[in-house]
């Protein structure tokens, strides 16, 4: 088998030290973590995880029945890319002066489908939403003109079938 990309989707409880456990069962199998993401998920009172990971099929398959056995754990899933909708997103600060002064600055913004978020007399901040390609291409295009701050977010992702963790929910009620 070879390594594939894997977004793992984990429902839980939002509870102190649970991704201290989740990150030491990857640690466990020196399977790098390439992107991570907590946020609320459309299920009141419940978190979702978002991991990302490159491995084999069957060390996902593993990892999932691992993470499972966490008593916050109400779920978890694993999808291929093929089967998920993903973005990452992306902050750049730049000296203001370029904005003006280089028209280049301007068309790149423009061809990348960029948001100016704010504008002051020192910097402007861009944002990016979008696949990683596009992201560290669009580093690469600003780099030469200097960048002052530069953060991505970890993938967001959402499942192309049906997730049936609504269903599993309600029948705990």
């Amino acid at each position: 088998m070879e390594d594939k990309i894997f977004t793992i989707s984990v429902y839980s409880e939002n509870n102190v030290g649970l991704l201290n456990r989740i990150s030491g069962i990857f640690l466990k199998r020196h399977i790098n973590i390439l992107s991570l993401n907590v946020s609320e998920s459309e299920i009141e009172n419940v978190s979702r995880f978002i991991i990302v990971v490159s491995t084999t099929e069957k060390w996902v398959q593993n990892i999932v029945g691992q993470i499972e056995k966490q008593i916050e754990v109400i779920k978890a899933f694993y999808h291929t890319d093929e089967e998920t909708i993903f973005l990452e997103n992306a902050l750049f600060k730049i000296a203001s002066n370029l904005l003006f002064d280089e028209k280049q600055i301007q068309n790149i913004i423009k061809d990348s489908q960029s948001t100016i978020v704010t504008v002051s007399r020192d910097f402007f901040v861009i944002s990016k939403s979008g696949r990683r390609s596009e992201i560290e291409e669009l580093y690469e295009k600003f780099k030469p003109f200097g960048i002052m701050q530069f953060v991505r977010s970890g993938r967001i992702s959402v499942s192309k079938e049906k997730m049936e963790i609504s269903t599993l929910l309600e029948s705990f009620k």
